[in-house]
């Protein structure tokens, strides 16, 4: 089989190495002769996992002490609604910056009085934002750092005067990350730490049970900070899988030398873009993203969209059509794909503009 390039927006490429230790696992996990489809996670092997994963976590981001870290089933979509029940109780104020931006302050608006500062709705979301003003009377500030349908990110921690929570499920460990700034960072493993199927939270422990209004049991931080994210069965495989994901970036050099290495995998394509008569970006320049690269056919090359992906697929390239709501393309640079399959993306549009020229 020839060599395919993944762009997926997710589920994610992940390493090869981590493929391998699943294989390994789903034989036999930590030669218990058990695989980890069906290891029970009441035994030593898998607290073993549960206490590294949080670990590596924890050395990756710098993560304080007085911060807990909790792996809980489901999507980033049902922490939309874990936010307004354990934080929301007179007001909350959100950041509008796209899709997921919007859902997230949906579900808050359905359970109180959730407002929106500021939004970049106007211009299809192509932009972050500025100048706006975070209310101090807020419970909590909400933002969605990575747009992965637009393209758009927030690169910088915030200086909040109230407390900051980020949505980071496309972008978390691409980038060093301060999370002192933060009562609470969130989202889906299946961008850049692990399979789809198992969620993230990093949150200030101190922050929780402030709320007057009741919460439900499975949806109570402290429920899953007491039993150590095991009140329930987790999805261990999911865990695992993450576990040796952290473990890859750790070996790399950490999460600063991973930044290093997506910049560079930015900079190449977006100059590419930058540079040939075939394309155009969609993202204000200084807030493009890093981990998702939204382009489309150049002004009066819209004819050549769908030649283009299919030439594209032709060589190897999978996943590059753009979200259905906004078309054109998008290249997901998530951690795990390499400078070769950026490199190789080029040399494809490269070739087809010497096709039309």
């Amino acid at each position: 089989m020839s060599k395919v390039h993944v762009f997926n927006a997710g589920p994610c490429l992940l390493p090869q190495v981590v493929y391998d230790k699943a294989v390994e696992a789903i034989k036999d996990f930590a030669g218990t002769g058990v695989s980890v489809l069906s290891i029970s996670h009441r035994t030593k092997e898998w607290d073993a996992i549960m206490d590294d994963t949080r670990a590596l976590w924890r050395e990756l981001l710098n993560i304080p002490e007085d911060y807990e870290i909790i792996f809980l089933g489901g999507g980033a979509s049902l922490e939309f609604l874990y936010v307004p029940m354990n934080f929301l109780e007179k007001k909350a104020a959100y950041l509008d910056t796209g899709v997921w931006a919007h859902k997230a302050f949906k579900e808050a608006k359905g359970l109180g009085n959730a407002v929106e500062i500021a939004s970049s709705s106007d211009k299809n979301y192509t932009y972050i934002p500025k100048g706006y003003t975070i209310p101090e009377d807020a419970d909590y500030f909400h933002i969605t750092t990575n747009n992965t349908i637009y393209g758009t990110e927030i690169k910088t921690d915030i200086d909040s005067p109230v407390p900051l929570i980020a949505d980071m499920s496309s972008d978390i460990m691409s980038r060093p990350v301060d999370v002192s700034k933060y009562t609470l960072i969130y989202g889906g493993a299946q961008k850049n730490v692990g399979p789809a199927g198992v969620i993230f939270a990093i949150v200030k422990k101190d922050a929780l049970g402030k709320v007057s209004h009741y919460i439900p049991t499975m949806l109570d931080y402290r429920t899953h900070i007491d039993k150590g994210s095991m009140f329930n069965t987790p999805p261990v495989f999911s865990i695992y899988v993450m576990h040796e994901t952290l473990k890859w970036i750790k070996d790399l050099g950490g999460v600063e030398v991973m930044n290093k290495i997506n910049v560079k995998k930015a900079e190449t394509l977006y100059d590419e873009i930058d540079r040939n008569s075939m394309f155009v970006g969609t993202a204000v320049k200084e807030d493009r993203s890093i981990m998702n690269v939204c382009f489309v056919m150049a002004p009066g090359k819209e004819e050549f969209q769908d030649e283009f992906l299919a030439f594209a697929k032709s060589k190897g390239m999978i996943g590059i059509k753009g979200h259905r709501s906004v078309g054109g393309f998008r290249a997901s640079l998530y951690n795990a794909c390499s400078q070769e399959d950026v490199d190789a993306l080029v040399a494809c549009m490269q070739e087809f503009e010497k096709m039309h020229a």
